[in-house]
């Protein structure tokens, strides 16, 4: 089975969720004997792990004839690929992509994150999927989020191969429901061109059948897993030497993580103790804000704001805290609370959550019921019964949450599209 997949984050450079899952997921599929996997990136770094898959950075891919000189060439490709390889993607130019802007080898320039211009670079690496489905050979297409679908539906159609969409969030989540038209019609024609749907959630699941209007039978939930920890993450210690509790909301600080109710929980908590401290690990549009409102209600010097955290940071975070929350208003799934249960914090999800679909050892709130999630809180923090059955008993329970066993699940649906049984 050889899978061309399409994605637009991979570790370690990533910004969030979408890389994490692209990475566990393939990972997982890896144990699969018979299964190859090609990932596309718009903008690959070069330390990337390509020992279960091989990554195709399309910052590299000729769209354009050029004529570089072998020199310039190598200096360009930066060994991230082989001049041989970069001529045979040449000889499968078979579109006219002079409109758009390139460099010297005929390549694209991709940012690699969530530009201004995100659009136009939507279209570019569509434009890189026409040349390179057209080098290789493959079973199946998979497209990780809405960037990639019109490369997945461009690639369906030079190549004749079946496209397999992955549905990691949709602009209902991202936006608290005030949808960018533009974003929600690349998502929609995903949706309709695919041959199958696979949602990270029965949330999610739902919402491409109700607000999409896709077929059921069209859609398959895979809950997202959890990749094992290494023998360098469980050796990290707690580095805190506060008495104080410590309660961390860590993640994108927009609208869609409800960042606002994390707020007006800890405001409510202090006001029953002060043995307690508040982090929002994280950065995002609404960071101001929120500095803000922790001014007002008088919190500032228990609340601290960390910024963006990164690979071995987000795991010091996590091990200094005693309880995790998220409150997101509407998430498709989330990964970061199966990881702080995995180093043993107790954690409070929203009910409004995929995760919150298979967890059991967690309290559960309504993102809105801050009262709730305050009562949650202060209970984990007070109670040491409470605080270890949720410490020991989810950790026990996110130990079985394995990527291979989602990556089954997501072979059955490429042996079901290709009639393979």
């Amino acid at each position: 089975m050889k899978a061309l997949m399409f994605g637009w984050e991979f570790p370690p450079h990533i910004l969030g969720g979408l890389g994490t899952a692209s990475y566990g997921l393939t990972r997982g599929m890896s144990v699969q004997s018979d299964m190859e996997i090609t990932f596309m990136l718009p903008k690959p770094w070069g330390d990337e792990d390509q020992s279960f898959l091989k990554i195709i950075p399309a910052n590299k891919v000729p769209i354009c004839w050029r004529e570089p000189d072998g020199a310039y060439l190598n200096e360009v490709l930066g060994g991230q690929m082989s001049p041989e390889h970069y001529y045979h993607l040449r000889n499968c130019i078979c579109e006219d992509n002079s409109h758009i802007g390139v460099n010297g080898i005929g390549s694209v320039e991709f940012s690699g994150r969530y530009p201004d211009n995100l659009q136009e670079e939507i279209r570019n690496y569509d434009a890189v999927a026409g040349v390179v489905c057209r080098s290789m050979d493959f079973d199946i297409i998979h497209s990780h989020d809405w960037l990639t679908y019109p490369a997945g539906i461009h690639a369906k159609y030079v190549s004749g191969k079946p496209l397999v969409i992955h549905v990691h969030a949709t602009d209902f989540d991202r936006s608290r429901g005030n949808v960018n038209p533009v974003v929600y019609n690349i998502e929609k024609a995903g949706m309709e061109h695919a041959d199958h749907i696979i949602t990270v959630s029965n949330l999610t699941r739902d919402t491409v059948i109700h607000r999409y209007g896709i077929s059921p039978t069209k859609v398959t939930t895979v809950h997202n897993a959890v990749e094992p920890l290494s023998q360098d993450i469980l050796n990290i210690e707690r580095k805190t030497a506060l008495k104080d509790k410590v309660v961390t909301f860590l993640g994108r600080i927009t609208m869609q993580k409800g960042p606002e109710y994390f707020v007006e929980a800890a405001y409510r908590v202090l006001q029953r103790t002060q043995n307690v401290r508040f982090v929002m690990a994280g950065s995002g549009d609404m960071m101001e804000k929120m500095i803000r409102l922790v001014a007002q209600r008088n919190i500032s010097d228990k609340f601290h704001f960390t910024g963006f955290l990164r690979g071995r940071e987000v795991y010091e975070m996590l091990k200094s805290s005693d309880v995790y929350i998220m409150p997101s208003v509407s998430e498709p799934f989330g990964i970061s609370p199966l990881e702080a249960m995995q180093v043993g914090v107790p954690t409070v999800v929203s009910k409004q959550s995929g995760c919150a679909e298979i967890l059991s050892h967690v309290i559960k709130t309504d993102y809105w019921d801050i009262d709730a999630m305050a009562d949650a809180i202060y209970s984990i923090i007070t109670y040491p019964a409470m605080y270890d059955s949720l410490k020991i008993e989810g950790k026990k329970e996110v130990d079985e949450i394995k990527w291979e066993y989602a990556a089954q699940k997501v072979r059955n649906v490429y042996n079901k599209v290709l009639g393979w049984y």
